[in-house]
């Protein structure tokens, strides 16, 4: 049989309880591991804010990340071995309950296999599952157990931290780079119930925010308030009391000559001075970018410059609109409104999957707002930055009034145009068992 069972004692009777506590301790430790370091954010908030003895102390053992790895690590490596020398001693020793001499091979499988299996599920797995899923409930009930394994394995966690820190200055870390395509990758790997959905459309802004140009988010020329050099200074305030807007381009004769930008806190000094008042001597200078400018730069360039508007100008040097701070960070964060902001001009919600936009609604407005993803239609859209511009590059023609255009899972629906351009829209969004149909 290659084993002989020896008659069963007291000794060996303690030998499995003792084993039995030790797996116990070894989950226990596990499972405070896998609890503390999974704590969101949110969790750690409310931990900080709860202001109780129990919460306190999670979080002054979180606040030393070292001592804390470093006691629960040495915890499980002397319970581990302190199995290991009872199951060889009284399980499978000569004196144990199974004797393998005869059979010295079989023996170490069996008690390998055994002794892993154990230790994996019952001490590793298991635990670490359940204090992951429950990871704040899970820290307060083990919180004082940690406590107590950290002041009897204290001289031996100082040791190992002070080892740790003369390897950690003798071997420089190596700083590795995420690269914006392993960054998508993970936060298409990402649970959604990890993350709420307003976080979500946050990483994902980040993520596309180095990908997009300048032509992308700025307001076409068509949509800028800007007005002229000679402009009166009376007629000035009145136009800048209805535009509602804090800068203004100033342009001389076209707006591809563009004189300044007004601040109209620069104004505030003057608003009691005539109509003579030369208000062109407090322009600023004008800050230019190009289209294809990325935003991420821009961003830099704005903080750099201190300031909160630029010029977007085409190949030719002809202005194609103007981009804003606000624009970048939006999209980052989604659409900020102010005091000035319309909702229903730009767009208006029939139901979860009918809208009805304007033509010139900016591209990434439109599939921020019905929730799609723009890479699906990164090589339809080609040069377009408005609706219009995308159902203008799908048809290759401006299309009629009443016309619907079906591409992908949406269908588009002319609600009015004539023979220049396409003014509203309206857009149904597809499911998955009408775009089969």
């Amino acid at each position: 049989m290659g084993f002989v069972v020896n008659t069963f004692s007291v000794s060996i009777l303690f030998a499995i309880i003792a084993i039995l506590v030790l797996l116990i301790l070894i989950a226990f430790v596990s499972a405070a591991e896998s609890a503390f370091f999974s704590l969101s954010p949110t969790e750690m908030e409310e931990l900080k804010s709860s202001g109780n003895t129990t919460d306190e102390k999670i979080l002054e053992l979180i606040n030393g990340p070292k001592r804390l790895l470093a006691t629960l690590l040495i915890s499980v490596n002397f319970l581990s071995i302190a199995i290991v020398i009872l199951n060889s001693t009284f399980i499978f020793g000569e004196d144990g309950l199974l004797n393998f001499s005869e059979s010295p091979l079989l023996g170490f499988i069996i008690q390998v296999v055994l002794i892993t299996f154990l230790i994996l599920l019952v001490g590793e797995v298991t635990p670490k599952i359940y204090a992951t899923q429950n990871s704040l409930s899970a820290t307060r009930t083990l919180v004082n157990f940690v406590k107590i394994l950290q002041r009897l394995f204290y001289p031996i966690s100082s040791f190992l931290i002070f080892s740790t820190s003369l390897l950690d200055k003798v071997i420089k870390p190596q700083s590795h780079n995420i690269s914006v395509d392993e960054l998508s990758q993970a936060l298409e790997l990402t649970n959604d119930e990890d993350i709420p959905e307003e976080d979500h459309k946050i990483l994902q802004g980040i993520v596309k925010f180095g990908n997009t140009d300048v032509k992308q988010v700025m307001k076409s020329r068509m949509d800028v308030a800007a007005f002229e050099y000679n402009t009166s200074y009376k007629k000035l305030l009145q136009n800048i009391t209805n535009s509602g807007f804090s800068r203004l381009p100033i342009y001389k004769d076209t707006l591809d000559n563009i004189a300044g930008v007004l601040y109209t806190k620069d104004l505030l000094q003057y608003l009691n001075n005539g109509d003579d008042f030369n208000w062109q001597s407090i322009l600023r200078p004008p800050f230019y970018v190009p289209e294809n400018k990325k935003i991420d730069d821009l961003l830099r360039e704005f903080q750099h410059k201190k300031i909160h508007l630029a010029v977007v100008v085409d190949e030719y040097g002809g202005t194609s609109g103007i981009v804003t701070l606000e624009d970048v960070i939006e999209e980052i964060v989604g659409e900020i409104n102010d005091e000035f902001d319309d909702d229903d001009l730009t767009y208006s919600k029939l139901d979860n999957d009918n809208f009805v936009f304007e033509g010139k609604a900016h591209l990434n407005d439109v599939f921020r707002i019905i929730e799609v993803d723009s890479d699906e239609f990164e090589d339809a859209r080609d040069e377009a930055d408005t609706l219009a511009g995308l159902i203008i590059e799908v048809e290759g023609r401006i299309p009629t009034k009443n016309e619907k255009i079906k591409f992908k899972n949406l269908v588009f629906t002319i609600e009015s145009a004539d023979n220049r351009k396409i003014k509203r829209v309206k857009i149904t969004i597809l499911r998955d068992e009408e775009v089969e149909n």
